[in-house]
Formats: C-alpha cells, sequence, structure tokens
C-alpha cells in the first residue's frame, strides 16, 4: 500500500467547481513532495462550512487505487 500525506486548504467556493463537475480531481503535492491525484468525490465528507482546511492521508492500493482519505489534522 501506499500513503500520502498532505495539506488542504479549499474554500467553499472553490470547492462548488468540484461540486458542481467542472473540476473532477484534486491534484496536491504531498508533504514527500510527491504529486498526488484522487477524485474529488472523496472530500465530500470533510466539507465545512468555511471549505476543507487541514492535513490529509490517502491509501492507496498498488494499483495506484484509493482505498480511504482520512483528515489527519486540523490547522
Amino acid at each position: 500500500m501506499n500513503r500520502y500525506a498532505f495539506h488542504l486548504h479549499i474554500s467553499t467556493e472553490e470547492f462548488l467547481d468540484y461540486y458542481r463537475g467542472a473540476a473532477k480531481a484534486v491534484i496536491a503535492r504531498a508533504h514527500n513532495g510527491q504529486i498526488v491525484q484522487f477524485p474529488a468525490l472523496l472530500l465530500q465528507r470533510h466539507v465545512l462550512p468555511d471549505g476543507i482546511h487541514g492535513d490529509f492521508l490517502l491509501v492507496c492500493d498498488d494499483n495506484h487505487k484509493c482505498i480511504s482519505l482520512e483528515k489527519i489534522s486540523t490547522p
């Protein structure tokens, strides 16, 4: 399994592009410098009135399929 930790700061207005389908994926730079891309729908449960903020852990299988996305801290 592959694990990627990264920080996100997405306002509610920015997330509306994902919600409306204008953007399907989120791209972030992991703490180790790698670029990760994952489906925006994985973030829906993490949306708060002020957007999405904090550190997250993305877990993927060996074929790069997303298994889970968990919030690991807040700013």
